[in-house]
């Protein structure tokens, strides 16, 4: 990122947080976030993974904290921020983005692993905003950015609590803007289409698999962690400052293709 960029986006010097770090779309975040000069703080409950991220963001001349937390338990959470606090300062971004799968149709998915999924991908979001919105409510000015999913505004099949926790993050991301725009504090969500991680690796074993997925999109590619970073990066930074309450739907065009989708010999694209 060059030096015009990092000043542009307004970011540098600003501690902020990433959920989920370890891997994936958070640890693109957090790149993104160190490379824009911010102070960045990593979340996850993988403290291995989560030093390795740190470490690599700290060679490159960036101040990054690798912290160890669940947040799913208010009591990890809790101490997650009051170290943030303390080392690095008070927080003016937080990136919710840690989340949880669970196979299961709704008949047969069990009520423990319904309850994990909620456990994180819902109450651990608000968990997280409670802790690390106060300063920034204090001071009158933050963003809050939440990772949800194109999951949460069509329902994906035999993934138990999934959608479900997506939808009651937008609904809980309006909220929060609503009641703590006031104070100065965004809150705006991501909602993410089929993006290469390491969680959605095995699917592209399958032979000729990524040519049919990204058949279904307009853009005719999978979507890459750095996709979402980048808009992440945005809501984070204050050029988004009259950004609030909003979903911004981050898939190559896929939800827009249903039309495409329909045979009609002679017009389809989609193959």
């Amino acid at each position: 990122m060059s030096d015009s960029s990092r000043h542009w986006l307004g970011l540098a010097g600003q501690v902020c947080v990433v959920t989920g770090a370890a891997s994936g779309i958070g640890a693109a975040i957090a790149q993104g976030l160190a490379q824009a000069g911010a102070q960045v703080a990593l979340l996850d409950r993988d403290a291995a993974g989560c030093e390795r991220v740190a470490a690599e963001l700290a060679a490159a001349g960036a101040t990054a904290l690798a912290v160890s937390c669940d947040i799913a338990d208010e009591a990890s959470v809790q101490a997650a921020a009051e170290r943030v606090q303390a080392e690095l300062g008070a927080g003016a971004v937080l990136v919710n983005n840690a989340g949880l799968l669970r196979p299961g149709s709704l008949a047969e998915v069990s009520l423990a692993d319904w309850n994990s999924v909620l456990a994180v991908n819902l109450t651990g979001y608000l968990l997280c905003a409670r802790a690390f919105s106060k300063p920034m409510r204090a001071a009158g000015r933050g963003s809050i950015v939440h990772v949800a999913s194109i999951s949460g505004l069509a329902p994906q099949t035999a993934s138990g609590a999934y959608s479900a926790s997506k939808a009651g993050v937008l609904l809980m991301s309006r909220q929060m803007a609503v009641e703590w725009g006031p104070q100065g504090v965004r809150s705006n969500a991501i909602c993410p289409g089929m993006i290469r991680t390491a969680l959605s690796a095995r699917f592209y074993e399958e032979p000729g698999l990524a040519q049919k997925r990204a058949a279904v999109t307009a853009s005719r590619r999978i979507g890459e962690p750095q996709d979402i970073a980048d808009v992440a990066l945005f809501l984070a930074s204050p050029r988004s400052a009259y950004v609030n309450a909003a979903e911004i739907v981050v898939d190559g065009g896929m939800s827009s293709m249903l039309m495409d989708m329909v045979p009609r010999p002679g017009f389809n694209q989609t193959s």
